[in-house]
């Protein structure tokens, strides 16, 4: 199976130069912990309710600090023509439990999660996956 067959397509896009707190609205919002951000035209980061608890609140920044402040620059992607299985090993890898989804013109078109794969792909595989993303430490920390 491919990613797009299985991927979230309605995204919400934020933007460094918006405010913590309307990240936290939007998130509030759409029901989800993860926001992609976007500048002219392009992926350049992503922002997390961790994101903002740990780097922003914990850091003694207010909520109007800026998301660019907080925001994950390294963003681990994937293409909506991907293997679902092969996404799916990847984010166990990378420590990840949501990646953006791009087109072949490296576009945002959705979002893929570890949730979304664990009931279309085979269930033991999905365990293996979040099992790798729960160790501790890893690149994504938040101490780093």
């Amino acid at each position: 199976m491919k990613v797009g067959e299985c991927m979230t397509r309605d995204v919400r896009l934020a933007s460094p130069d918006e405010t913590l707190r309307e990240a936290a609205r939007a998130m509030a919002d759409l029901d989800a912990g993860v926001l992609p951000v976007g500048e002219n035209d392009r992926l350049v980061g992503m922002i997390t309710d961790r994101d903002i608890a740990v780097r922003g609140v914990g850091e003694g920044k207010g909520p109007d600090a800026k998301i660019r402040e907080v925001m994950t620059q390294d963003v681990r992607y994937c293409f909506e023509d991907d293997d679902a299985e092969d996404v799916l090993e990847n984010m166990g890898e990378q420590q990840v439990r949501r990646m953006p989804v791009l087109n072949a013109e490296k576009r945002l078109v959705g979002i893929i999660s570890i949730g979304d794969l664990a009931g279309r792909e085979e269930p033991r595989r999905a365990g293996e996956a979040l099992s790798e993303i729960s160790r501790p430490g890893g690149a994504h920390s938040q101490t780093h």
